[in-house]
């Protein structure tokens, strides 16, 4: 039975928008900076439609709509009534005065982007079902179209605005998804640039050319500071007004840090065991008589603090 956020009689799910497109290394730089240099900060939303956009964006049409799609996605741009508009997110990544990783070389910064289309589904709805809802570690592509088929189907029987998206554009979509994780060229040289973004986080490979399969466990590349982020995100969307939340919510609920980040619970109980220090006592941890959570010490903590420090620690460690 579907729990969380796709359980929402009224939510509505989202299968196009990339125009079949995974996200690439050099797309949200090229939507920010549109942005950020229009007059006010604010771009017309005919920026991405124009006949010229092809031209400004250096890319083809199609291409120019995936741009929009992922910057949007990814929280770097923001609708804001007929314009576009960069966010604190979008300022702290790409900013030319002060952004942290314009050109995605940063593995926290791919951590990021990945727990921005997979921790919530309006936009990316079938990136969210693989990560928090296919349940089987070794799958092909029909298990994940055909239940997304069926959800579908389970949606418009209650939703006014019908979900218009063919059979063929769920097929689309999650050829999308598979392509955004999983190498399409083994063994043999690729361009970063061209390769898609989230490729290097290794979290799904084939085992054949049909059949792929999750990387569950520890993920030594993921910084503490971009899961303490992912935490409070979580904590916010799931249960905001809870003081506590337990090893199993944070491991299996739809929308959590093991989930997203495919943690097992040796793992993500291995970072709840220190988050008290690298949280700044924001979060404490206990272990107490078989029970295991986690306690929110303090309500108003910024979440761009976590991200600087994701990226603190970075600079730390590759300077050592």
């Amino acid at each position: 039975m579907m729990r969380g956020p796709l359980a929402n009689p009224t939510f509505r799910a989202q299968f196009s928008g990339h125009e079949t497109f995974p996200l690439r290394h050099l797309w949200l730089k090229k939507a920010y900076d549109q942005v950020a240099a229009a007059e006010n900060g604010a771009a017309p939303k005919a920026l991405f439609t124009d006949a010229d956009a092809i031209v400004t964006f250096g890319v083809g049409k199609n291409m120019v709509g995936s741009i929009r799609h992922w910057a949007l996605t990814c929280g770097i741009l923001e609708e804001d009534g007929e314009v576009f508009r960069t966010t604190p997110l979008g300022n702290f990544l790409f900013s030319d005065e002060s952004g942290v990783d314009p050109f995605l070389e940063a593995p926290a910064t791919l951590w990021l982007l990945h727990w921005m289309m997979a921790g919530t589904p309006e936009r990316s709805t079938t990136w969210f079902y693989v990560f928090n809802h296919l349940t089987i570690q070794t799958f092909d592509h029909e298990a994940i179209a055909a239940p997304l088929r069926d959800y579908r189907e389970q949606q418009n029987a209650v939703l006014k605005n019908k979900i218009r998206a063919s059979d063929a554009t769920i097929k689309r979509d999650v050829e999308c998804f598979l392509r955004s994780y999983v190498p399409t060229r083994h063994g043999k040289f690729s361009d970063d640039l061209f390769e898609p973004a989230l490729v290097p986080l290794g979290l799904i490979r084939s085992v054949s050319s049909k059949s792929y399969q999750f990387r569950r466990g520890a993920k030594p590349t993921l910084p503490d500071g971009i899961f303490l982020y992912a935490l409070h995100e979580f904590w916010s969307r799931h249960s905001p007004d809870q003081k506590t939340l337990s090893v199993e919510a944070l491991t299996f609920e739809p929308g959590s840090p093991g989930r997203v980040f495919k943690l097992d619970e040796d793992a993500l109980v291995e970072r709840l065991a220190r988050i008290e220090e690298s949280s700044d006592r924001a979060y404490l941890w206990s272990d107490t008589a078989g029970v295991r959570n986690v306690a929110r010490r303090r309500e108003n903590t910024d979440p761009m603090s976590f991200l600087a420090f994701a990226y603190e620690t970075a600079l730390q460690r590759s300077a050592a």
